[in-house]
């Protein structure tokens, strides 16, 4: 069965060593697009977060920033219908050619 890994763009996934070593493995290596938050689910949800706890606030101390942070995802589920249509397995497409298979 043939195995493909989904890496992001990341400057030593794509080094020579890796590479070999994919292919001595015979893994397909699948790189996604160099900008796609919308493949990863958790940048969907920061970005969620940050809405509701950054635009337009202003913190002057640190601890009250991380406090809103911390009592945002302490109550997540106030948003539970928002975020319902927001973490959907509804991700954008890219095409093979950023596969790279030996």
């Amino acid at each position: 069965m043939p195995i493909t890994i989904v890496l992001d763009n990341a400057r030593y996934q794509h080094c020579k060593a890796v590479i070999a070593f994919a292919e001595n493995l015979q893994i397909k290596l699948l790189f996604l697009p160099p900008y796609s938050p919308n493949l990863n689910i958790i940048e969907r949800l920061w970005k969620f977060a940050k809405k509701k706890v950054l635009y337009g606030k202003y913190y002057e101390r640190s601890e009250q920033f991380h406090k809103t942070i911390y009592d945002f995802f302490e109550q997540i589920d106030q948003h539970q219908e928002q975020l319902k249509s927001l973490l959907t397995l509804k991700f954008q497409t890219f095409d093979n050619s950023r596969i790279y298979a030996p």
